[in-house]
């Protein structure tokens, strides 16, 4: 285990506590199985997933420099488990310290904002970093398999990427935002079989899901269907968004491209979880839409 122990600042962001609450669930589970300390931001605000900037840059980056300032209050990194919260904070972040050096009357426009809310400034003295990364980069992959309780040998895992995770920011120092292999290093740190497909690193859909929703379901369709037919018992994201539209809407997927799929779609948390020997039922594996099923008896478990 790492020494001395990990420490967050917490940003579970909307989705892990409403639609996706199995994702807030696992992440307290395995990040307290595996002994890092999660101090939960319990005032922060919804990051915008990209659309604030749509009405006003000005507003993304102040809503989110007061996210990240309430982090380096505690004089901690910022720990994300959603892609898109991690796309959309890591990227004010950085535009924010490039603004420190290359246009201070930005910054202290946004601090001039947030002073006038009585919220601590924007200081630019942390960092945003997502679960994967801490766990790839912080905790490391030898003391992660020093972990295991429960080798998830046989399992075939499918990561799915997504858009924001590898492409948001302009600096990706723990993997290649063009061929990633941290969730697959991870899979292999636990036992389980990483599955290589085309669309890993492709959009699951959602952002179009308000406004083309067939066009959303048949991307996340194509995304599943080449998933399965690389083999794969399952698909882990690290981003609830992708979740909802991979298992949640699975069925609708099913009906828009006429074809059945049943393939269950795990948080990253979650297969850790297992991994480290934590029961099915703490890590909400019978919330999904998809059943989990298939995934647990090839383990040799099942969810009451």
């Amino acid at each position: 285990m790492p020494d001395p122990l990990l420490k967050y600042a917490y940003f579970p962001g909307c989705v892990a506590q409403g639609a996706c609450r199995e994702l807030y669930m696992s992440t307290q589970e395995m990040t307290s199985a595996l002994g890092i300390e999660l101090i939960e931001l319990k005032k922060a605000a919804c990051c915008g997933s990209g659309t604030f900037k749509e009405d006003s840059q000005l507003l993304e980056d102040t809503v989110n420099a007061r996210n990240i300032a309430l982090a380096e209050q505690l004089q901690l990194p910022l720990l994300t488990h959603c892609s898109t919260c991690q796309g959309v904070i890591g990227h004010v972040d950085e535009r924010l310290k490039t603004a420190q050096v290359d246009n201070t009357e930005y910054v202290d426009q946004i601090n001039g904002l947030l002073s006038e809310q009585h919220c601590s400034p924007y200081q630019g003295s942390t960092e945003v970093k997502h679960l994967l990364w801490a766990l790839v980069g912080d905790y490391g992959l030898e003391a992660l398999t020093l972990q295991v309780k429960r080798k998830l040998s046989g399992l075939k895992c499918a990561a799915f990427y997504g858009c924001y995770l590898l492409r948001a920011q302009d600096s990706l120092p723990f993997d290649d935002p063009v061929n990633p292999a941290s969730m697959e290093n991870v899979f292999l740190a636990i036992g389980a079989t990483p599955v290589q497909y085309q669309g890993r690193t492709q959009c699951c859909g959602w952002p179009l899901a308000s406004y083309a929703t067939k066009q959303s379901f048949a991307m996340a369709g194509s995304r599943i269907q080449d998933a399965m037919a690389a083999g794969a018992d399952c698909l882990v994201t690290p981003c609830p968004l992708c979740h909802l539209n991979l298992d949640s809407r699975q069925p609708e997927v099913e009906n828009t491209i006429g074809e059945k799929l049943g393939l269950p779609v795990l948080h990253l948390p979650q297969l850790v979880g297992l991994a480290l020997g934590i029961e099915p039922q703490k890590l909400g594996l019978e919330k999904h839409v998809v059943s989990t099923q298939p995934v647990l008896k090839k383990l040799g478990l099942e969810v009451v």
